[in-house]
């Protein structure tokens, strides 16, 4: 092959969709490839005239333009631009002109047909336009995992077993060796059919039965789980690992309707779930001191990595982080309580931030507070609770989860307040929303009560939800709050990158694209009266209200997905080189594929933006 046309092929092979072509397939387009060169300002297609090519862009910039006149889009180099025409009676849709003095590689009709006969990937790409793209890419790699795919329903290999609630001790578990189960289910009758009640583990026998030297007598219902945590048999196995890592229970009744299926056990998932997290979180619970939890939060970033290479989705990575992150969190309650003593009033430890929504990576610091009981008094009460804080605080930077730079902690005596104070806090920014109330609610309106009273965080979930859907002014100054952060793609589809200082060169993949999307989705979750706080699931909520089309919740939910799949795997390559991981990417360290996909990513975060905008005047707001 002649030098040009390897510096032609090599050139293309950096690219999609050539970029996952065979070498044959590769070289079939090479050799049927013109070369042109249009200077700036030339237009290139004419909308309706004939077209029997589909151009590369090799350098330069073009603009492809509607039959309106508005322009649709601007392609750089490594784009392609045509192939609608040639799918379409080989018209031209999209009219394009020469932006900058650009060198283009055109591909006859018939190797553009046959590529599309022949490899399934590149019909894909030419079929859909740039934001579905992404769709088809995540489509792509979730197929690649089984926690993705599979129903739980897969891990019920055997009918339930179970007995009424008045068996004795003894009998029930002499039915769990007959069985071989590690859990039963325990039944009540109830009309025509056994309703179930509840649950005993091996673990239950262990430290409720054997170790308080219980008579064999004993009813079962007496040392029972109730409240039992169930899933349905049509949920898929990576949702049931993140509803064992959420709640720390090892076996999860499966249902179909009101029928049990079968009981699925900690042991069934791992045997998909390698990267051991539920592991991580159960030995998390066995610790007695900071310093075995402090030994053991080595282990947080061996399961994030192993995650990142299984193929997990974002959803998946994020919740377990944050169900690791609550169990370190529990754990230290826990074991506060022990030195210091029962609290002397109820309380409520609340994770805030990325924790809450189910979004933590490895990267995070603190941000927790502390909601009391109306009946707190300070001069009697808060010596102890300030004594608590400190001690998980102080515990959690041992084990990786910095303290806040902004003092977001429960160690701050203002987020360490009575129930009554903190719905005062809540009313407060939404009906008067200066500045500090409008940042106060971009961080304590993704909430989570993960210790004691939990209902006192879900009063105040209700409260923003009934509230701020409601106030149109909190929505419009909270939605002009969220375009202070955009993403880094400039008027050509170029990266736009820090120019100065220690990060210079790079672009900030938490600061310019997860969080920008966190903020715009929170904003209309709260325009739906949504309680939901992770990011896909205000999604869903926004979703069933209509407030934004399928298309475009569509758009988002890929874009958030693959911003933060390539910012996951951006620290796990980092940890896997032993360097300390960030949020701070430079392009020439991503992948074409990752170039490309970021850059349609980025656009569509754009775009939500200028709709947040509109939907809620948010340009029209007064400073405040």
């Amino acid at each position: 092959m002649q030098a040009e046309l390897i510096d032609i092929r090599n050139h293309m092979a950096q690219h999609p969709p050539f970029d996952e072509m065979t070498e044959e397939l590769l070289d079939r387009v090479v050799g049927g490839i013109e070369v042109v060169y249009f200077k700036a300002g030339t237009q290139i297609l004419e909308f309706g005239d004939p077209n029997i090519w589909l151009y590369y862009v090799r350098s330069g910039a073009v603009e492809i333009y509607r039959r309106s006149g508005e322009l649709y889009n601007r392609i750089s180099e490594g784009g392609i631009f045509g192939q609608f025409g040639l799918l379409t009676h080989k018209k031209v849709r999209f009219p394009a002109k020469a932006l900058e003095d650009t060198l283009i590689y055109k591909i006859p009709d018939e190797t553009f047909q046959y590529l599309w006969e022949n490899d399934e990937e590149f019909a894909d790409f030419v079929e859909i336009e740039d934001r579905s793209r992404l769709r088809s890419a995540l489509s792509r790699r979730e197929k690649s995992n089984e926690l993705m795919t599979s129903k739980v329903i897969r891990l019920v290999s055997r009918a339930p077993i179970s007995a009424p609630c008045t068996v004795r001790l003894q009998e029930a578990a002499r039915i769990m060796t007959d069985n071989g189960v590690s859990a039963l289910l325990l039944m009540e009758e109830e009309g025509e059919k056994p309703v179930l009640r509840g649950i005993i583990t091996d673990r239950d026998l262990r430290t409720r039965a054997l170790s308080e030297a219980l008579p064999s007598e004993t009813p079962i219902s007496d040392i029972m789980s109730e409240g039992l945590i169930t899933i349905p048999s049509s949920m898929f196995i990576f949702e049931a690992m993140l509803t064992m890592l959420h709640n720390n229970v090892h076996h999860l009744p499966v249902m179909d309707r009101d029928e049990v299926r079968g009981v699925v056990a900690l042991s069934d998932i791992v045997k998909y779930e390698s990267q051991s997290s539920l592991y991580l979180v159960s030995n998390i619970y066995h610790q007695q001191n900071v310093k075995g939890l402090k030994k053991i939060s080595r282990d947080v970033r061996d399961s994030f990595v192993r995650m990142v290479n299984e193929d997990a989705n974002s959803h998946m990575i994020g919740s377990a982080m944050a169900g690791i992150g609550r169990s370190f969190t529990q754990r230290l309650l826990e074991l506060g309580e022990e030195q210091l003593g029962p609290p002397p009033v109820p309380y409520c430890f609340m994770a805030l931030g990325s924790m809450a929504r189910d979004e933590q990576l490895v990267v995070t610091d603190q941000d927790n507070a502390m909601i009391l009981d109306d009946s707190f008094v300070p001069e009697q009460h808060d010596e102890y609770f300030l004594a608590l804080a400190k001690f998980v605080s102080d515990g959690l930077a041992q084990c990786g989860y910095t303290y806040c730079t902004g003092d977001i902690m429960a160690t701050n005596q203002k987020w360490r307040q009575p129930l009554r104070v903190w719905k005062d806090y809540f009313a407060d920014w939404i009906d008067n929303p200066r500045a500090q109330a409008l940042l106060n609610s971009n961080i304590f309106f993704d909430l989570d009560g993960i210790y004691g009273q939990t209902d006192f965080a879900e009063q105040l979930k209700t409260l923003v939800a009934d509230k701020a859907s409601n106030s149109q002014r909190f929505l419009s100054l909270l939605a002009r709050n969220a375009l202070n952060r955009t993403p880094p793609i400039g008027f050509f589809r170029t990266f736009v990158l820090e120019e100065d200082g220690k990060q210079q060169k790079t672009f900030n993949l938490k600061r310019r694209g997860t969080a920008p999307l966190s903020d715009l989705i929170r904003v209309h979750a709260l325009a739906c009266g949504s309680r939901a706080q992770n990011s896909f699931e205000r999604l869903k909520a926004i979703g069933n209200t209509k407030l934004l089309l399928d298309d475009d919740l569509g758009n988002l939910r890929d874009a958030l997905e693959f911003i933060s799949i390539v910012r996951i795997r951006h620290q796990a390559l980092a940890i896997e080189a032993e360097r300390e991981p960030d949020n701070n990417v430079r392009p020439e360290d991503l992948s074409p594929f990752e170039r490309s996909h970021l850059k349609d990513a980025f656009q569509v975060v754009s775009n939500a933006q200028k709709f947040l905008r509109f939907r809620y005047n948010a340009q029209a707001t007064r400073n405040v």
